[in-house]
């Protein structure tokens, strides 16, 4: 009993976290009927009263419920073995969102988002920068994001800035428009040595875990960006895809129009039914490294910058991404 009355709890909670605005008892009864549970208004109003008291729920009067921070965090501890294998559903769900489009240069595409100190992040701007520069980015562009901007299940807080960054899964996205379907195996730490790949040293699959494996290295402090923009030599984020054989040589065609509008992150393609970097390929498939979108939040990490980061943010327009470069003069605005 306990356990199916937590479990219509966290459902009511994830509900509230996909909106923005309060919802009223008899509009989560609607949506809990969607989803096939058989609530009263009354029910779901009692269940209300409880996650107030517990403060997951802020009653806004006569608009409904919003959750709170304490609510989102609840929710995301509660759900941990639901979300075994959540990873790999989330790059789906992202993939077949995005719609970004060569030819017209907009529509949507996958972006990071890192929560900093903008006093900080304005003293970290150059070797953030070099991380971009050397080509250990997903391409140039980037955007901002000011305190109290809500982005995926995000709210920036006051006296913070929000990071995003392009996100790795923004290769699949462009891949399955042009009818190429992607499989993200794992993320990992990839070994570089004059700026060379060398091998992956640890690796994340996506099927098994409910939490980025860049997140997880960034915080471990297992990134070693520093070194590969002081020497070469060091560790990046970075992760593996495959894809049809038939497909290699269009693979490499796109990867190079992705670099041309500044979204680029491709870093190795392989040949069909081959290893790349000592890793195994299914057959008729070939094998990609690409570039992780958390790098230049890693760098600030290995320097003592803290940031929350949170890999597959959302989807944002292209048109709100800009240079690396405009980054200073974008956040003097909100200083």
């Amino acid at each position: 009993m306990i356990e199916k009355i937590k479990k219509k709890q966290q459902t009511i909670l994830n509900i509230l976290s996909k909106v923005d605005l309060p919802l009223s008892s008899s509009k989560i009864a609607d949506e809990l009927e969607m989803l096939g549970y058989d609530m009263s208004q009354r029910t779901v109003r009692f269940y209300l009263v409880k996650m107030d008291q517990a403060g997951f729920t802020e009653n806004i009067k006569k608009r409904g419920r919003k959750i709170t921070e304490l609510g989102l965090n609840e929710l995301g501890a509660s759900s941990t073995i639901d979300r075994v294998g959540f990873l790999s559903s989330k790059i789906d769900q992202m993939t077949y969102g995005m719609n970004f489009d060569f030819k017209t240069k907009s529509g949507t595409v996958v972006i990071n988002l890192s929560i900093v100190e903008p006093y900080k992040l304005l003293e970290c701007l150059d070797v953030m920068s070099r991380v971009f520069e050397y080509g250990f980015a997903m391409g140039h562009l980037m955007t901002l994001l000011g305190p109290g901007e809500r982005f995926g299940h995000e709210t920036i807080p006051e006296n913070r800035i929000g990071i995003g960054t392009v996100c790795s899964i923004t290769v699949n996205g462009v891949l399955l428009k042009y009818g190429i379907p992607a499989n993200s195996r794992f993320g990992g730490l990839l070994e570089l040595k004059g700026g060379k790949p060398v091998r992956f040293v640890e690796i994340i699959n996506y099927d098994g875990t409910s939490i980025d494996p860049l997140e997880v290295f960034i915080k471990s402090g297992m990134t070693n960006c520093t070194g590969v923009v002081r020497s070469g030599n060091g560790r990046i984020g970075a992760s593996f895809r495959e894809f049809p054989a038939e497909s290699r040589g269009r693979v490499e065609d796109l990867s190079h129009r992705l670099e041309d509008v500044g979204l680029g992150g491709v870093m190795k393609v392989g040949r069909p039914n081959q290893s790349l970097l000592e890793i195994p390929v299914s057959e008729g498939r070939v094998g990609a490294i690409v570039i992780g979108g958390l790098n230049p939040v890693a760098i600030l990490e290995e320097i003592g910058v803290r940031v929350h980061s949170r890999a597959l943010g959302g989807l944002i327009d292209f048109n709100k991404l800009f240079h690396y470069t405009e980054l200073k003069t974008r956040l003097e605005a909100f200083l």
